[in-house]
């Protein structure tokens, strides 16, 4: 599957804009995401195991915040992360 990096994340991707991987649902697919990039799953998910505030994820354009939520391998994710401050 497609997975759209947001630009505040690139850093641990090498710069990448977007990356292939496979998992089966959105925590596996963020864990992979970790073991492949190390602190990537931390800036995504809270030490309760939940999507920080600031996250959304959307699979195939609609946004969902179920970690256990499946994925297929032709699905697209995009990882999006609000601004704040002021």
């Amino acid at each position: 599957m497609k997975v759209i990096i947001p630009s505040s994340l690139r850093s641990y991707t090498g710069g990448l804009a977007e990356v292939d991987a496979e998992a089966e649902t959105i925590a596996g697919l963020l864990r992979e995401l970790d073991r492949r990039y190390p602190g990537f799953r931390f800036r995504v998910v809270d030490e309760q195991d939940a999507l920080r505030p600031h996250v959304r994820v959307s699979v195939n354009a609609e946004v969902t915040a179920d970690l256990a939520a499946p994925l297929r391998p032709g699905d697209e994710v995009a990882l999006i992360q609000a601004f704040s401050g002021g």
